[in-house]
């Protein structure tokens, strides 16, 4: 995003996943693992087929993934040069929309399992464009001169309007 130093970012967020019943799932298997790794290696009772080593493997796995999801965070800058993007660590540059590219800009409601197939960066079969979001079901809306469309999900659509219309956008 190092595209002018005198560049004003007007609106900055961050969201990252942090929802209760994600956690809690994540919590779960590791629990049910690691329960099983240490009754297979203290008392030698297998509740499954798998060995403790495979599940030994399985549990850093499911522990690598919670990590991944600890730090993915969706980061959005609106400034007097367009908007900025970035799902980091996927994307580590900001994608960059210009101003003049943009035909059309509007905050929506939306449904991200039923538009988009989930959260994350995701790709609708349905003609609604890309999306990239965390959580919550309020987005900025962007329809471009092409055609394109690009949705990116917020927590604060109250404050990204009211930057938006004091830019008259």
């Amino acid at each position: 995003m190092n595209e002018s130093m005198t560049e004003k970012n007007l609106f900055s967020e961050t969201q990252k996943f942090r929802q209760w019943w994600l956690w809690l799932i994540f919590v779960g298997i590791e629990g049910l693992m690691g329960f099983s790794i240490i009754t297979q290696i203290i008392y030698g009772k297998s509740f499954s087929d798998s060995k403790w080593e495979n599940l030994l493997i399985g549990f850093f796995v499911v522990l690598a993934v919670c990590i991944l999801f600890f730090i993915l965070r969706l980061e959005t800058r609106i400034s007097d040069n367009g908007i900025y993007v970035r799902f980091f660590p996927v994307q580590l540059k900001f994608r960059h929309y210009k101003w003049e590219d943009i035909d059309q800009i509007y905050l929506r409601e939306y449904s991200p399992i039923v538009e988009y197939g989930g959260w994350g960066i995701r790709y609708s079969l349905f003609g609604k464009g890309k999306a990239f979001n965390v959580s919550g079901k309020m987005g900025l809306q962007l329809g471009f001169k092409n055609g394109r469309k690009v949705l990116i999900g917020t927590d604060k659509p109250e404050d990204m309007a009211q930057n938006l219309t004091a830019m008259g956008r």
